[in-house]
């Protein structure tokens, strides 16, 4: 029992610290808020966001639970800061399976936004 806890502690805290890099950083939140819709979290989605965005993050992810989605070659990075609000950039695209009909969305289309709330980065739009 003692080699089972001793490999369980190490590698929770290796999850716990991996969770909490993407609280620490927005892009990084962002990238999670995509990844949580393409993998049919909801829960995780509207974890990752502002108060002002759950109810969006939620019809997002009730979209995405209808059909397969994938992210291809995601990459996000923090262009602006100011105060408790950042600006996102990404590049790559999610693509989502209409019934054999593919949908591709350029990540790049839009500048997202994530806002320092609760002492965590999380999504809050895009415009």
């Amino acid at each position: 029992m003692k080699k089972t806890r001793s490999f369980f502690l190490p590698a929770l805290l290796l999850l716990l610290a991996a969770c909490a890099a993407d609280s620490r950083d927005p892009a990084r939140t962002i990238e999670s808020y995509f990844t949580a819709l393409t993998e049919k979290d909801a829960a995780k989605a509207v974890r990752l966001s502002c108060a002002a965005w759950e109810v969006s993050a939620q019809t997002d992810a009730d979209t995405f639970a209808v059909y397969p989605a994938t992210l291809e070659n995601i990459s996000c990075r923090e262009t602006v800061r100011t105060g408790d609000t950042a600006e996102i950039s990404c590049t790559g695209k999610m693509v989502l399976d209409y019934n054999g009909d593919k949908q591709e969305i350029d990540l790049a289309d839009r500048a997202y936004l994530s806002k320092l709330e609760g002492g965590e980065w999380r999504m809050c739009g895009y415009q």
